[in-house]
């Protein structure tokens, strides 16, 4: 009988082989997308270090206009004319219910930059009031800059780098997992690492607990 084991072991190697390389090289191309959800966290979670203001520091500028609507479309086709029309580009944000047949509100936003649309249907006039907001503003905008609500139907993803974004994100949670994953092998294949990886993972599956079971039970 021929023995299987050279050829498991040879896949074995070859596994760890590619684990190694993946984590390497994973963790290399994600560097600074998770360096700037970190950084971004930080200053969601810190609003108030005196350096990371960007809302007080904002630039507000005014354009107002005639414009042509199209003779026929939803309110989606009527805003896309009023932006092409101001030059506009970005998502696009509806607030609450239209309140009148005759006046079109939405804003359309972009890191860095938001834009409060009011348009008059009768008139065919539309004001543009633009907010620009620093570095720390922009960083703070593409941490939630997702395009979509769960409590509002109407908010969908329209622009394209959206899109690409939103995607781009879902990449990096999946190689996350990977790198997550890969470094889990890693380690295990390191007889003399596993007492301390040991109370590593016990340490954070606590802590994590606390978050996820512990303050539910406690506040509950």
């Amino acid at each position: 009988m021929i023995s299987r084991a050279p050829e498991s072991r040879r896949w074995a190697a070859l596994f760890s082989t590619w684990n190694r390389k993946a984590h390497y090289y994973l963790g290399l191309y994600f560097l600074f997308f998770l360096w700037l959800f970190s950084l971004s966290g930080l200053l969601l979670n810190h609003s108030s270090w005196a350096f990371a203001q960007f809302f007080p520091n904002r630039k507000i500028s005014k354009i107002e206009g005639p414009i042509q609507f199209p003779l026929s479309g939803s309110d989606l086709d009527k805003a896309r004319a009023v932006m092409r029309q101001f030059g506009i580009e970005g998502e696009i944000g509806w607030g609450a219910t239209r309140d009148a047949a005759a006046r079109l509100e939405f804003n359309v936003t972009r890191p860095g930059r938001v834009y409060q649309v009011q348009t008059d249907l009768k008139e065919n006039r539309a004001t543009v009031t633009l907010n620009e907001y620093n570095a720390w503003g922009v960083l703070r905008g593409m941490h939630t800059f997702v395009g979509v609500s769960p409590d509002d139907p109407r908010n969908r993803r329209d622009w394209i780098l959206t899109t690409i974004w939103a995607m781009s994100m879902d990449a990096v949670a999946a190689g996350v997992l990977v790198l997550v994953l890969s470094g889990v092998y890693l380690w295990w294949n390191r007889r003399e690492k596993r007492a301390a990886g040991l109370i590593a993972l016990a340490l954070g599956t606590v802590v994590c607990g606390l978050f996820i079971v512990g303050l539910r039970w406690v506040y509950g």
